[in-house]
């Protein structure tokens, strides 16, 4: 077959995965239930994806390259290291600091308290002691004065969390750890697109972790990055990702390995560390490119159905209330979190299951208070303080979808779900 007749069909093909989304995306329109996230991709990330299938290069390659140096361009950090998920993008960063000797088993991480499972489980799993400190309430990120009251002897890190896409307090934590001798690791699996004034959190740590779950704000199916300026730090990711092998960028160099054991050995098989497979494959990258396209469009949809959310919910400000986002920061609202307001006569479980019976999906925020959680109550960790915020989220906020797919129907039917529910009190 010509190039020129496998162009036609690509091009036909391009055409029929045009028309299946089109029609996927209207009858999507068309449903009164509310979920939390839907996968918001036009033709171009399937046709992508089959291109790279097509290619006969599935794997990690170009196509990684390319999403990572995209990626990395558009936080403003010098390198990412593409993986197969944000929790292991976690994991990756904190064995990357183990191998350049900034942390060391059982020394110390603090965490937020209020957090996923995997902010705090990649901290055991690399030996080392998980510091719960208590959040801001109404922004439900670290707390900068917890924090700093939660270092310890062997505190190294700071693992800051942009919860739900809300920017930390990045000033306020960075001064604690330029006074206490510790580094920040930012957690933004959320947090795509959010900035502190003009910069992109992930810019401002040693190191920053993404996730591209499905129902985050860019997704690839499963993956993540490791972001980073730190030359070294990005090598030794590379390595840790696969299999702890040798830099491949070191066979440009020459193609044979020698030390005093090997001789002219293969650099392909040269392994410098204990590492994991954790890689991205190139179909998964060339979904990312064409969202990373999307972002900024995506980001902008979420933030105003987040600000029809806040004008609307206001008026039951004494049941429910909002995070405060103040001037100069960019909340791109992975999803919509709401507090009962402890003392309102109003209970959690009731709100959330009208909504539930209403089509409105909920969840709680995330672990609540992580170490009341079963799993983490034996595990190694240490809480600092009694953490009454934190336990008051645990009991009284959720988070409702505020996707880029909602239509201005399914916004109105939450905000009447609301009203009916509070009408009668």
């Amino acid at each position: 077959m010509s190039d020129q007749e496998r162009e036609r069909l690509l091009a036909e093909m391009d055409a029929l995965i045009a028309r299946y989304v089109a029609s996927r995306i209207a009858n999507e329109a068309t449903t009164d239930r509310v979920p939390l996230s839907s996968v918001a991709y036009d033709a171009r990330e399937p046709q992508a994806a089959l291109r790279t299938i097509l290619s006969n290069w599935i794997s990690q390659g170009p196509k990684v390259r390319e999403f990572e140096a995209a990626f990395a361009a558009y936080v403003g950090t010098r390198h990412g290291v593409a993986v197969n998920s944000g929790s292991s993008a976690n994991l990756l960063a904190l064995a990357s600091a183990i191998e350049m000797g900034d942390l060391a088993p059982g020394d110390e991480v603090i965490v937020p308290a209020t957090t996923f499972a995997t902010v705090a489980s990649p901290v055991i799993q690399v030996g080392c002691v998980p510091v719960y400190a208590d959040v801001d309430p109404l922004t439900y990120n670290l707390d900068a004065g917890a924090c700093d009251a939660a270092v310890g002897p062997r505190t190294r890190w700071i693992m800051a969390v942009h919860t739900l896409g809300y920017p930390a307090d990045i000033p306020a934590i960075a001064r604690v750890a330029e006074r206490r001798g510790l580094k920040i690791l930012e957690d933004c699996c959320e947090a795509h697109g959010a900035a502190i004034g003009d910069r992109k959190v992930g810019s401002f740590g040693t190191l920053a972790t993404h996730s591209f779950f499905v129902a985050h704000n860019m997704t690839t199916g499963e993956g993540g990055m490791v972001l980073t300026n730190d030359d070294r730090y990005a090598k030794v990711n590379r390595s840790l990702r696969e299999f702890g092998r040798l830099d491949q960028a070191a066979i440009d160099e020459g193609r044979f390995y020698t030390d005093d054991k090997l001789v002219d050995y293969d650099k392909r098989y040269i392994f410098e560390r204990i590492g994991y497979n954790v890689r991205m494959t190139d179909v998964t990258a060339s979904f990312g490119v064409e969202q990373l396209r999307k972002l900024d469009a995506m980001n902008a949809k979420r933030i105003a159905n987040a600000a029809f959310y806040t004008r609307e919910l206001a008026r039951f400000a004494s049941y429910v209330r909002p995070a405060k986002v103040p001037a100069g920061l960019t909340h791109t609202y992975y999803t919509y979190p709401l507090t009962v307001v402890p003392g309102s006569g109003v209970k959690r479980g009731e709100l959330v299951r009208h909504l539930e019976r209403d089509g409105i999906e909920t969840r709680p925020i995330f672990a609540g208070c992580l170490p009341d959680q079963p799993g983490f109550r034996n595990q190694p960790g240490r809480v600092a303080g009694d953490l009454p915020n934190a336990r008051m989220l645990r009991d009284n906020a959720f988070f409702i979808g505020v996707h880029p797919a909602l239509t201005e129907r399914q916004l109105g039917r939450v905000i009447e779900s609301f009203g009916r529910f509070f009408g009668s009190r």
